[in-house]
């Protein structure tokens, strides 16, 4: 028997028209024009944000850098759908759900400057520093949640991920015992359509938040290039997971405009054609068209959130080159909650090889193995 298709929700077409869709659009129906205008903002600053972190990278000022234009409502629409007190656990492309959640434009670069180990402080923002492990962040998510339920919290916890990620044992792991323990997370992943050079095509027979059901739990495959849709459904799955639920999961359907990261070129191995009807579908001009549409769209606005979004560009650059160094021992710096005797003794090692002692690195605590 053949499979039902997957319709994923949709709130807005490409061309600014309302799609009409009851159940999810009482989802967001306090979603007035000024409530659209600062999803807008959003959306423009973070992308001016990349925009400029991309250029300080190709300029030599950061090492590296993981864009994420295109995917602005996909990570903006679910951001803004988290209570203050819900908890994050993001990969190495979201910034614009660390801006949302308030993260400085000049923290978002540290860790690509070489400037830190981390970007932020988690327990400020509630959002873990960028994880470079490919799906690990499911199992941190799952864990935290499932402590959440022991203490008795009425919180959720959200895990982004990309559609790579779902190939990661970590992920498979992680659903399985967030369904079994009931914890309030919400599986986040980001279908951008490309695990690098490897298309969704040959990563999943299905589409995967078919998946979800599978492992016991609802899942949700929506238009990721659409604001409101995406917080409908992240607004539905977060509630779901406050009131005891359990988990769910939500399949994004955004695509990568840009390189994997700036150490990639996408031009080997994808279609321009295939960008090009990507580029119509932009969720930035999907919300102008909106707005154009229903009469709310002030071109003088417009302008001065390009302006804000310049302004915080130039903030970024101006931070990111006036960081300094990090200081050697920092190194050792927020691996262990308690003391330890190992790093303890590796601290000092180090610090007397940086007085210019030669030999500190032959030294071992007693009982290592050499």
């Amino acid at each position: 028997m053949a499979e039902r298709p997957t319709y994923p929700v949709q709130l807005i077409q490409p061309d600014g028209r309302r799609v009409l869709d009851r159940r999810h659009a009482a989802l967001v129906a306090d979603v007035g024009p000024d409530q659209l205008r600062a999803l807008y903002e959003d959306m423009v600053v973070s992308r001016r944000i990349d925009v400029e972190a991309t250029a300080l990278q190709r300029q030599g000022q950061l090492g590296l850098w993981p864009p994420l234009l295109g995917q602005e409502a996909a990570q903006v629409g679910s951001a803004r759908a988290l209570h203050p007190d819900d908890y994050v656990f993001c990969s190495y492309r979201e910034a614009a759900v660390a801006y949302c959640r308030g993260v400085s434009p000049a923290e978002l670069t540290r860790l690509w400057r070489g400037a830190a180990h981390s970007c932020w402080d988690p327990g400020a923002v509630n959002m873990t520093n960028p994880n470079i492990v490919v799906g690990s962040q499911g199992l941190h998510a799952t864990g935290y949640a499932y402590a959440a339920n022991l203490d008795g919290a009425e919180i959720a916890t959200i895990a982004y991920f990309g559609d790579g990620a779902t190939s990661q044992g970590d992920i498979a792991e992680a659903l399985g015992f967030a369904a079994s323990w009931s914890a309030p997370v919400v599986f986040f992943c980001q279908n951008n359509h490309w695990a690098i050079s490897a298309p969704v095509r040959i990563q999943s027979a299905t589409p995967i938040a078919r998946r979800a059901y599978g492992y016991g739990m609802p899942g949700v495959q929506v238009d990721g290039n659409d604001v409101l849709a995406v917080l409908a459904v992240t607004r539905q799955a977060v509630a779901r997971a406050r009131s005891g639920g359990g988990p769910s999961f939500i399949e994004a359907l955004t695509y990568r405009m840009g390189p994997h990261t700036t150490a990639d070129d996408p031009t080997r191995y994808r279609a321009a054609a295939e960008t090009e009807e990507w580029k119509r579908r932009d969720p930035i001009d999907r919300v102008r068209r909106l707005l154009e549409r229903e009469g709310q769209f002030d071109e003088d606005w417009a302008r001065q959130v390009a302006a804000h979004a310049d302004d915080v560009a130039r903030q970024l650059r101006a931070a990111t080159i006036e960081m300094p160094d990090p200081a050697p021992m920092e190194l050792f710096d927020h691996v262990y909650a308690t003391p330890h005797s190992l790093l303890d003794e590796q601290r000092r090692a180090y610090a007397e090889y940086l007085t210019g002692d030669p030999g500190a690195f032959s030294a071992r605590p007693e009982g290592a193995r050499p």
